[in-house]
Formats: structure tokens, sequence, C-alpha cells
């Protein structure tokens, strides 16, 4: 029997699909400093802004993913699975080493080092912020929280994974899809939505109800990786579906109607025809600059006004985004929580539903009313400046409403964020221009996390015995909080103005997509 997962095949693809959402399950576990953090903080005797250089430089690290996307056009993708499965490892298994005391930590100088693009990104988007949680709420369960535990699984789990994906992750042309295939893709897309969505309400349910006993937790464990794994039953569905179709089909023979060799002379000269008219018309296209909504190398959409606005307003939404992540710890035991868990999974949860619904709701209003995605943009940036504000006035329960709108709105950003670089700037080198834009998280983390929260903490801060510092408060964020809500307002604008300059390209593609569905609805007639 021919094998019905290559890549090439519909259940390949969507194999594909599903170990590319294991991954993405697995990739958030950057975003679990504040588990560990204070033990970091404890065990080396750091003071908040040692501890936040710290988170920087791991940060620095999505640096290092301009290397990836110029690999993307050269290297198979499971060859840059298996550098980075192997990257996390060591780093992950070393700091295991540390925190659970097998070794004795370094000095710190040492350590401080085209279709439906919308609802693909919301949903792979969306499980790298679920991820998050998936491993707090699975080491709370299985692990007591234990942070060395914590740390070894961050360093196994995501190895194994992306192991397994290496298998599966291939690049596929590109191909014409009828409208019976489009409709069952939209159907499988659908389906995964409703697993992500129960993935994502099962982890909240779990998280608001807590704490629980051993049995539940581990009862809690064992239907959460079910869920993880349900996605699988898309491929196995369709491979079960072409076996019976070929069987059904394997005795009849069907001849070509025309033979491609005897194809009518004239018809092979009009083709040739075509082909070189084609040719001339990409060399016009090669030699003059592209325009916004064209194919842009990285350095012509460098000289552009747009891709600028798009990085300075990336830069305000996610480097605030990941100061409140990378400082949660902290800013929980200043104003007296004893367990911060609650709020890094409520961020990693609503950032995977902020993901997830921004994905689908963007992709539906520019193929209905052609509406520029940075306007989502915009809207996220002005509703996490009033997270921050209500962080700042720390009402009772304003930190869990703050990390709720902070999470949704951090998720939002990503997720939107990536259909937007791609229509503005092409497909052709999206892989190098979208890791350029990466580079707003280490330069964010170290911008508001690293220097301004680092910096406005300690100046609060008492020394203890120790030697490491501690804050308790709600005046030793209140500044931090302030600044980082005036910064969102500039993305806010910066988002709205590039909204209104790329009107023009969101119309051309709403008009592209009217205009073929117009077509298609004729044919079907």
């Amino acid at each position: 029997m021919r094998c019905t997962l290559s890549p090439a095949s519909p259940a390949g693809k969507w194999m594909g699909f599903v170990a590319a959402v294991w991954v993405q399950a697995i990739s958030g576990n950057n975003y679990t400093f504040s588990n560990y953090s204070d033990a970091l903080k404890t065990l080396m005797s750091l003071t908040q802004l040692q501890l936040n250089n710290l988170s920087v430089a791991k940060d620095v690290g999505k640096a290092f993913g301009i290397l990836a996307g110029i690999a993307y056009d050269r290297v198979p993708t499971p060859v840059i699975l298996l550098i980075g499965s192997v990257e996390g490892f060591v780093g992950y298994g070393v700091q295991w080493l540390v925190v659970s005391k097998k070794i004795r930590p370094l000095p710190y100088w040492q350590v401080s080092y085209k279709k439906n693009r919308g609802p693909v990104s919301g949903i792979l988007k969306g499980y790298v912020g679920l991820s998050t949680a998936i491993f707090t709420d699975l080491c709370a369960a299985l692990f007591a929280e234990n942070p060395s535990t914590f740390l070894l699984m961050l360093a196994v789990v995501p190895f194994l994974v992306c192991l397994t994906a290496v298998f599966f992750l291939r690049e596929i042309p590109p191909s014409s899809t009828s409208a019976e295939d489009e409709t069952q893709e939209s159907r499988y897309f659908r389906i995964f939505y409703a697993v992500s969505i129960a993935i994502g309400m099962y982890l909240l349910v779990f998280d608001m109800t807590g704490p629980h006993g051993r049995t539940i937790s581990q009862a809690f464990a064992v239907i959460l990786l079910l869920l993880l794994a349900s996605p699988i039953l898309v491929p196995l569905y369709i491979t079960m579906q072409s076996s019976i179709r070929r069987s059904d089909t394997e005795h009849s023979v069907t001849e070509p109607l025309l033979d491609a060799e005897k194809k009518p002379e004239a018809e092979s000269v009009v083709e040739a025809a075509q082909m070189a008219e084609e040719g001339v018309v990409a060399d016009q296209h090669r030699r003059r600059r592209p325009v916004i909504g064209e194919d842009h190398t990285a350095w012509e959409a460098f000289q552009t006004v747009d891709f600028w606005i798009l990085f300075v307003s990336f830069l305000c939404g996610v480097g605030t985004g990941l100061a409140v992540m990378n400082n949660m710890g902290q800013m929980g035991l200043a104003l007296g929580y004893a367990d911060v868990s609650i709020f890094v999974s409520l961020i990693s949860i609503w950032g995977f539903f902020g993901r997830i619904a921004s994905g689908s709701v963007s992709e539906y209003f520019v193929k209905k009313a052609g509406t520029p995605r940075p306007l989502w943009n915009a809207v996220s940036q002005i509703l996490m400046a009033v997270g921050y504000i209500m962080m700042a006035i720390a009402l009772p329960g304003s930190l869990f409403i703050g990390s709720i709108v902070v999470g949704i709105c951090y998720g939002v950003r990503l997720a939107v964020t990536v259909p937007t670089a791609s229509e503005l700037f092409g497909l052709r080198h999206y892989g190098l221009i979208y890791n350029i834009l990466i580079l707003n998280l280490p330069l964010g983390s170290f911008l508001f996390s690293g220097l301004l929260a680092g910096f406005l903490y300690d100046a609060q801060a008492t020394t203890t015995a120790g030697g490491s510092n501690t804050c308790i408060g709600a005046h030793c964020y209140r500044l931090v909080f302030l600044v980082m809500a005036f910064a969102c307002i500039v993305g806010f604008g910066l988002d709205v103005l590039l909204a209104i300059r790329t009107k023009g390209v969101y119309a051309r593609i709403y008009a592209g997509k009217k205009s073929k569905k117009s077509g298609g609805e004729s044919n079907g007639q």
C-alpha cells in the first residue's frame, strides 16, 4: 500500500499541521521564567536588576532567529528543528542542574549573556501562548511545583516533541484547490479551533478552581495530554478515507482525454509565446522597486516607512508584555501573593484566546470588508495601556484583571503581526523579514524588563541578609506600569497610522477575494 502520510498527500499535509501544533504547544517555555525566577534569585543572591538581566539573556536567544530565517530557504525544516531541540535540551538541562543543586551555579557574569493566513497564525501562535500554562499546570499537577523538576521537564519534553515533528514537518508546494477542497479545509480548521478552545477552557477551569488533590491533578494531566494528542485524528481520518476511495477505484482504468505528446502544435506555440511574455513581465518586475503588498527582500523592506512603523509598534506591544511576564513573580510577591503561578497561567491562557480569536476575526474582516489588519493591533495596544494603568493603581484584584488584559492583547499583537507582515512584504523572503521583526523580543525585554523594571525595582527595594533584595507594596512597580502604558499609547498611534497607509493593500486583497468568489459561483452555475 502506498504511504498515505507523505508530505504531498492530503493526510500528510494535515499531519504536518498537527506536528506544527505540537511544536508550538511546547515552544512557549521561554515565557515560564517567573515560575523559577525566585529560586534563581535566592540561590545566586541576585538583585532584581541582575535577575532581569538574566531574563533578557534568555530573550536574546530570539535574535538568533535571524539565522533560522536565513537558513529557512537553504536548509530543510527537520534540520532546523533538530538544532533548536538540542539547544533547548542543553540550555534548560544546565539550568535544572543548577537549581537542583547538582552543580554549582556559574558566576553571574558568565550567565547573563495564502490563504487562511489568519486562522493558521491564530492556531499556531495560540498554542505558543498556551504552552506556558500547559507546562505550569502539568508541573503543578505532577511535580508539586518543584522548580528543578520544572526545568527538567522544559529540557526533555520539547526535545522529544521536536524529534517527533522532524518526521512530519516538510515544505510542500502550494496548489490550487477546488471549492470542495476549500470547504473541507475550512471544516478541518473548525475542528482544530474547537479542540484548541476546549484545551484553553480546560486549563482555565483547572486554574480557577485550585488547589486540587493529587488524584484530581493526575487525572487532569492525563485528560490534558489526550486533548493535546487528539488533533492527530484529522490526518488519520483522511488516511482512512483515502484508503477507502482507493480500494473502490483500484480496478478502474482511466485514459487521459488528450495525450501530452499529441497536443496540437498550434497550442504548443501559443503556450511558448505566453511563457515568453511572462518572462518579460517577470524581468520588468525584478528591475523595479516593489510596492507594499508585493514580495520584498529584507533590504527592500528596510527601505520602507511601513516596515519601521510596524517594527516600533511591535516593540511597544511585545516589549512591555515580556516585561510583565519576566517580572510577574516579583510583581505578585510585591502585592502579597505567595503563589504567583496563577498569574503566569492567566497570561498564558488568555494570551491563547487573544491569538486564536484575533487570527480568525481579522481574517473575516479582511475578506468581508477589506479592514486593514493593523487596526486590530491598535485596539490591542490601547487595551494593554488600560491594563497597565489598572495594575499601577493596584486595587484589590487588579493584578488578576491586568494579567487577563495583558495576556489577551499580547496574544493579539503576536498573532496579527504574522499575517500583516506577509501581506505587506510578501512570502518569498518572509522567514527572514519576520525573524527581524522578532528582534523586538530581546530588544523589548532589554529596554522594559532589564533596564526599566530592574532599575526602578532596585531603587525601591531593601537588601536582604543573603545579598539579594526585595520590595513589598504597590509602589514597587507603579512607575514601571505607567511608563509601559505610555509606550502602548505611542504604539496605538503608530498602528492607526499603518492602517491608514496600508488601506489600499487591503482594498486590493478584498477585491481579489470578492472577484475569486464571484468567479467560483459563476462556474458552479
